[in-house]
């Protein structure tokens, strides 16, 4: 019932920016925090940043000042603008969203597919 869709990876130039989109489909559940995570090989998995339903976001200290995440509540979608770029970005940037059943009220949290970043010096 929930699909995240996920675009706007791709290869960009050290100091140059990319605007991820993740968009969540055929779903009735209730939205809660969404965020952006990423994965560098031979790396764990890592919050880059993440907004409430209530607009309070939070960065990983790497990106702060240099990523901004948002969310259309209307449209169902979170948006990652990343300026800046580093070679240090490059990783899998995942979309993950909490979102709850109506009908069980139970919580559960969504991936999207993944989407490739990778910054050239």
């Amino acid at each position: 019932q929930v699909q995240l869709v996920e675009s706007g990876g791709g290869l960009v130039q050290a100091g140059g920016s990319l605007r991820l989109s993740c968009a969540v489909s055929k779903s009735t559940f209730s939205i809660n925090h969404m965020g952006w995570y990423r994965q560098a090989p031979g790396k764990q998995r890592e919050l880059v940043a993440r907004i409430s339903s209530g607009d309070n976001t939070n960065y990983a200290d790497s990106v702060k000042g240099r990523f901004t995440i948002s969310r259309d509540n209307a449209k169902n979608t979170v948006y990652l603008q990343m300026n800046s770029l580093k070679p240090e970005d490059t990783a899998v940037y995942y979309c993950n969203v909490q979102a709850t059943s109506p009908t069980s009220a139970r919580t559960f949290l969504y991936w999207g597919q993944g989407t490739q970043v990778t910054v050239s010096s």
